[in-house]
């Protein structure tokens, strides 16, 4: 069985990426206002800052930062995951059918075993990774500019002034370039 070795570096910046269990696209309806009740209530309890997040129907992407002497952004993870689970299954939602090690270990047919993440070294990945996570919608096909898809921080940094309103919009006929970052297209395997 392969040993998950996850950095241990207390008040890192990581980007994470978290899916359904096999890509079920349940995460925009109306599910998704659990999802986000989930995040806050861990969010209360165990402190982090979310620097940037799309959320799309069968995966999100998520940028935090953790408090400077707190590096457990796993259980912060497990216990989202399981609050989401809970309530969205009391709540009528329907898990996908659950493998014989799922059965054996408990775990509930909504989530990816596990979620991909990777410490952010400096600036310029930061702002990569926040690029990356807005263009998200674009990429998948759900939204033709990153202001149509509601499910993103976006519109908060558009509002802080991090972003320009028509940052990447081709709501006028033509869009401009898309940002290429090749060291994160690498990482996430694109």
């Amino acid at each position: 069985m392969p040993q998950y070795r996850r950095l241990d570096c207390p008040g890192a910046t990581v980007f994470f990426t978290v899916v359904t269990a096999q890509r079920r696209p349940i995460l925009t309806g109306p599910a998704i206002d659990l999802l986000r009740d989930a995040v806050r209530a861990v969010q209360h309890a165990h402190p982090f800052e979310i620097n940037a997040a799309v959320i799309l129907p069968d995966h999100l992407h998520m940028l935090w930062t953790l408090p400077p002497n707190d590096d457990d952004y796993s259980n912060r993870w497990f216990q989202i995951k399981s609050r989401f689970t809970r309530e969205y299954l009391k709540n009528g939602g329907a898990e996908s059918t659950r493998s014989a090690s799922r059965e054996r270990r408990s775990e509930r047919g909504v989530w990816q075993r596990r979620f991909w993440e990777h410490v952010v070294r400096n600036d310029d990945e930061f702002g990569a990774f926040c690029d990356y996570i807005h263009l998200n919608p674009l990429k998948h096909g759900l939204a033709a500019c990153p202001h149509f898809w509601p499910h993103s921080s976006f519109h908060t940094l558009v509002r802080k002034g991090i972003y320009a309103a028509d940052w990447l919009c081709g709501c006028r006929g033509e869009r401009p370039p898309l940002p290429h970052h090749p060291a994160i297209e690498s990482l996430i395997g694109e």
